[in-house]
């Protein structure tokens, strides 16, 4: 069956059409299967047609990683999110969620340079991580504290997510360079970040910037002790 042409669609091509049909390819084949040639044979165009919408492969692949994160918020469970421990149960199963529909993407969303140092993965959506502070905040957290647990709680996501997506098929090799590709970039400096439209965020910056790996790491260590010490005695 010959490849349709872009001028053979019955419907204009879109970006949303075009990240939705990226999102399944890696799905179905993972990230090596994915090329801008190779996407625009699956919609039926040519690959230089989707540069009309996307400006390149990292663009692209930044794109995928957003709308899988734009469920994430949806899902939360409202009759949990009343208390902040409610609230973190629910936020790490809908993050878990996205590990399990979509392990060979998660990894995307776990080592790809995000926008700024502090927006740590996996949520690396600006729009969740004003939620996630906002909502601590509304729930009488001191600052030290809203920073304190963002950082350890993604540390735990991250940890635990990641293995799960290795085990379900994920890729194990190296994090997939940026190409040079049209004129997309990888923003990965924190002075490119535009953060006016996230109050909680621009206000936290100072402290979610602070080198805490150290004290994270300790404070996860202790606490698995601590579970393996309970384990015990039961």
């Amino acid at each position: 069956m010959a490849r349709r042409t872009d001028s053979t669609r019955t419907h204009p091509l879109s970006r949303d059409e075009i990240v939705g049909k990226a999102l399944e390819v890696i799905d179905a084949d993972g990230l090596p299967a994915l090329s801008m040639r190779s996407l625009g044979a699956a919609l039926g165009v040519e690959g230089m047609a989707l540069y009309r919408h996307v400006s390149g492969r990292e663009d692209l692949l930044e794109a995928v990683v957003q709308h899988v994160l734009d469920g994430v918020l949806p899902s939360l469970d409202p009759e949990l999110t009343a208390t902040w421990q409610g609230y973190l149960q629910s936020l790490a199963h809908a993050v878990r969620d996205v590990a399990v529909s979509h392990p060979r993407v998660f990894p995307l969303m776990a080592t790809r340079h995000p926008a700024a140092a502090w927006l740590r993965p996996p949520l690396r959506s600006l729009a969740v991580v004003e939620h996630f502070l906002g909502t601590l905040d509304r729930l009488g957290f001191e600052d030290e504290q809203i920073a304190t647990t963002y950082q350890a709680f993604t540390s735990f996501l991250l940890g635990h997510l990641l293995l799960e997506s290795l085990q379900r098929g994920a890729p194990g090799g190296p994090a997939d360079e940026p190409l040079d590709e049209g004129e997309a970039t990888v923003p990965n400096a924190d002075g490119r970040t535009d953060v006016d439209r996230f109050p909680a965020v621009q206000r936290l910056r100072p402290l979610l910037s602070r080198d805490t790996a150290d004290q994270h790491f300790e404070m996860a260590l202790e606490m698995l002790i601590d579970r393996l010490e309970m384990t015990r005695s039961q």
